[in-house]
């Protein structure tokens, strides 16, 4: 269904479009670049959200809520939010219109390959604290790499002050590593210093060995492991259903006791008290830091080991079509 309402939505967006805004749009799903992303400022190829109409606007809208489960939909544009925060520019209109927008220039969108034929392609919605990833093989469907961040983690000025950001990613973090045992948390705890950064970075392919083991899943009781499935639906909860139901499963059959949280830095909130935590397993990495700006900017991190950019999923189809 999700595959199907997807390539629907892509088709409806790119006949929308004029001859201009296709050539920046569209993409040889074999292109060189197919793997390379970022979340820093600055310009990525693709198609600008400023380049769009208000009609347009609405089918991006509409393929992201596709993609997107409704929180994932409100965290992707939070990020546009806080863009808009940190920068101090006048905000989007209620429309969630932005064309002429000083924010909506940081954000571009590309499709690789035609969805309307039978081989694999992809569409991404990527720029500053945000990367979107969708593949879709033979009616399967990749939602990695995922990154979302915000700067500021919470507003601590102005008519907004008090609201915050991915505040759940970093809420449930302290409670798991508050639920620890001692010796759990001497495991658990890797490092008194928090990493500048998330430690896979924007490197195309997630290297867990970069990551610290932590505390296995299977060492954890029954209340701890119930916080960190909960801290891990905070990830996979940003896909449709059907998406993070195949994510879940996938954790399972690869053995969801192989599962590790690890943490690092402070551990407890506060302004200045920077933290990072990762969580790793055969299939699973996840990645929150909360470090820059006096610790007030989050970077988050969903990687999907084995098949990121659908990679487990074009070698089948490669395999069959060979």
């Amino acid at each position: 269904m999700v595959v199907e309402q997807t390539r629907d939505a892509v088709l409806d967006l790119l006949a929308s479009l004029s001859p201009a805004q296709l050539d920046k749009i569209k993409a040889a799903f074999d292109t060189p670049d197919h793997q390379e992303w970022t979340y820093l400022p600055g310009a990525v190829p693709g198609l600008a959200l400023t380049e769009l109409t208000p009609v347009q606007q609405q089918l991006v809208q509409r393929l992201v809520s596709i993609g997107c489960s409704e929180r994932g939909v409100a965290d992707v544009w939070a990020v546009m939010d806080a863009e808009v925060i940190v920068r101090e520019i006048p905000p989007l209109p209620p429309s969630g219109e932005w064309e002429g927008s000083v924010v909506g220039d940081r954000y571009f969108l590309r499709v690789l390959g035609d969805p309307a034929g039978t081989e694999p392609w992809a569409w991404r919605l990527n720029g500053h604290h945000l990367a979107l990833h969708v593949t879709l093989v033979d009616g399967a469907i990749a939602f990695t790499p995922q990154f979302l961040g915000s700067n500021p983690a919470e507003v601590l000025t102005g008519p907004e002050a008090g609201r915050r950001f991915l505040a759940a990613e970093q809420d449930l973090g302290f409670q798991l590593l508050n639920a620890l045992e001692p010796d759990q948390r001497d495991v658990a705890i890797v490092s008194p210093d928090a990493p500048d950064d998330i430690l896979t970075r924007h490197d195309p392919v997630a290297d867990a060995k970069l990551l610290h083991k932590g505390l296995p899943y299977g060492d954890m009781t029954a209340d701890q492991r119930q916080l960190l499935s909960l801290l891990i639906g905070q990830y996979v909860g940003r896909a449709a259903g059907p998406i993070g139901l195949q994510t879940w499963q996938d954790i399972t059959d690869q053995g969801i006791e192989r599962l590790t949280f690890a943490w690092a830095g402070e551990t407890e909130p506060g302004v200045g008290n920077r933290h990072y935590y990762s969580i790793a397993g055969p299939s699973f990495l996840a990645e929150y830091d909360n470090t820059q700006d006096n610790a007030n900017h989050i970077h988050s991190v969903w990687r999907d080991v084995r098949n990121d950019w659908g990679t487990d999923l074009l070698a089948a189809h490669y395999a069959m079509h060979s």
